[in-house]
C-alpha cells in the first residue's frame, strides 16, 4: 500500500486557479498510475483524471479537458493537479488514488489506495 495525502484546497473565485498535491508515502508513485476524482454533496464520486506510471500519458473527463493539468514530480515522490479557469461546479473533494492498473484507469473500482480528501470551493 501506498499512503497518499492531499493538500492545496481552498476557496477561489470563478475564473481563478488553484494547485492540489497528493503526497506519498511507503512507495514510490512510479510504481502507481495516479488518478483524480471528485465527489460534490448528494453525487457519485466521478473521474477527474489519471497520469500514467511513466508520467508520459494522461486522461481527462470531458468537464474539465483544457482547464486541469496533471503532473508529477517523482523526485519529490508528489503528483499535482493544476486547476484552471475554475467554475462553480467544479465545486467539491478532490482525492488522489493510486493503481496498478494499466489500462481502465478512469474507473474508480481499479484503484486501491486512496487519500483523505481536500475541500475546493468555488464561489460565484
Amino acid at each position: 500500500q501506498v499512503h497518499l495525502v492531499e493538500s492545496g484546497g481552498g476557496l477561489v473565485q470563478v475564473g481563478g486557479s488553484l494547485r492540489l498535491s497528493c503526497a506519498a508515502s511507503g512507495r514510490t508513485v512510479d510504481s502507481y498510475a495516479m488518478g483524480w476524482f471528485r465527489q460534490a454533496p448528494g453525487k457519485e464520486r466521478e473521474f477527474v483524471g489519471v497520469i500514467s506510471r511513466s508520467g508520459d500519458t494522461t486522461a481527462y473527463a470531458d468537464s474539465v479537458k483544457g482547464r486541469f493539468t496533471i503532473f508529477r514530480d517523482d523526485a519529490k515522490n508528489t503528483v499535482y493537479l493544476q486547476m484552471n479557469s475554475l467554475k462553480p461546479e467544479d465545486t467539491a473533494v478532490y482525492y488522489c488514488a493510486a493503481t496498478r492498473a494499466i489500462l481502465r484507469t478512469t474507473l474508480i473500482n481499479v484503484y486501491d489506495d486512496w487519500g483523505q480528501g481536500t475541500q475546493v470551493t468555488v464561489s460565484s
